[in-house]
């Protein structure tokens, strides 16, 4: 039965060790030279409905590094779901292609895409959820500080993919999660019950509450594609939860900052927060290489990660 990565939800907690632990030995693995063509000979096709720098690049680079191809479809390229179906695209490509990587707006466009295709389905990101980031994330946390599960993580921004994603992780690696946001941004309802029935953490209309005594301050964009008609209301909104040096004088001595990019500078985040000594925001955009290129070889060869420590026992299929 084929795998998908489509969220982090249905993974199991020997598959996300199994997964990061495979990223950092790539990671160390290109570091010194040594070449890890696991995939050679496999193509990649990257459906684009939402443009990324990150996504992208980090995908083409990776498939190249492990000795595949990744083609790029642009928007125009196909019109999925528009001048052709969801199902069409997904039963057309597996005829061609070994995988496929989706980055869209609908969440329900990726799930068909998986649910068609006879090849695996990644998730790029999705109105609801971004795996790929927070698999980068995850691995930043652990090269930074070891052990997740001591960490306390406070998100401030908007309750959208980014935080659904980081209420699913919250869930998989046992830290504490801070979620802070004003009022009428809050996650998802599935979302915000799976974190007050699962006590992963709070949920807060105070930033301050969120950020006190934490380990990780992470934000987003205030405005995401597809939301640009209300950016000047969302500033006004989130006036207040900017990350900045008031702000993070409430976190813990040693605390982080994140930021998954295109940052707004002067808006979600400072400069001098974003630039600073305590932010990690490039090690994330690099990790995003090595994490990708871990999901890719799971999917193709899940053989590679019997010797990782933490992936025994995976389960069939992570698609939802």
């Amino acid at each position: 039965m084929k795998r998908d990565f489509i969220d982090l939800s249905s993974l199991a907690p020997g598959e996300l060790s199994g997964l990061l632990g495979l990223a950092a030995r790539l990671k160390s693995e290109l570091k010194n030279g040594l070449e890890h063509p696991y995939l050679r000979g496999r193509t990649l096709a990257m459906i684009f409905q939402k443009p990324s720098l990150r996504t992208r690049i980090t995908f083409e680079t990776g498939m190249a590094q492990l000795g595949g191809h990744a083609i790029y479809l642009a928007p125009d390229d196909i019109g999925i779901g528009e001048r052709e179906s969801v199902k069409d695209v997904a039963r057309n490509l597996s005829r061609w292609v070994d995988l496929i990587m989706i980055r869209t707006f609908a969440h329900a466009t990726c799930l068909e895409l998986a649910r068609e295709a006879t090849v695996p389905v990644i998730n790029g990101l999705t109105d609801l959820l971004h795996p790929c980031q927070l698999a980068a994330d995850l691995l930043t946390l652990m090269q930074h500080f070891g052990e997740l599960r001591k960490l306390k993580i406070a998100f401030v921004g908007d309750g959208f993919n980014l935080a659904h994603s980081w209420i699913e992780a919250a869930a998989l690696a046992g830290f504490e999660l801070r979620v802070a946001c004003p009022a009428g941004y809050e996650p998802g309802k599935n979302f915000v019950a799976r974190l007050r029935r699962e006590r992963l953490g709070i949920l807060t209309d105070d930033p301050l509450e969120a950020v006190r005594g934490a380990d990780v301050i992470y934000t987003d964009t205030w405005t995401s594609m597809g939301q640009e008609t209300e950016a000047e209301r969302r500033r006004q909104d989130f006036k207040h939860f900017q990350v900045n040096h008031a702000l993070m004088r409430h976190a813990a001595r040693e605390a982080i900052v994140m930021h998954c990019l295109p940052a707004h500078r002067g808006e979600e985040i400072t400069d001098e927060m974003l630039d600073g000594p305590q932010s990690l925001v490039l090690e994330q955009a690099e990790n995003r290489l090595h994490a990708q290129k871990a999901v890719m070889v799971w999917l193709l060869r899940p053989e590679i990660l019997s010797n990782v420590a933490g992936s025994e026992n995976p389960k069939k299929s992570v698609s939802r």
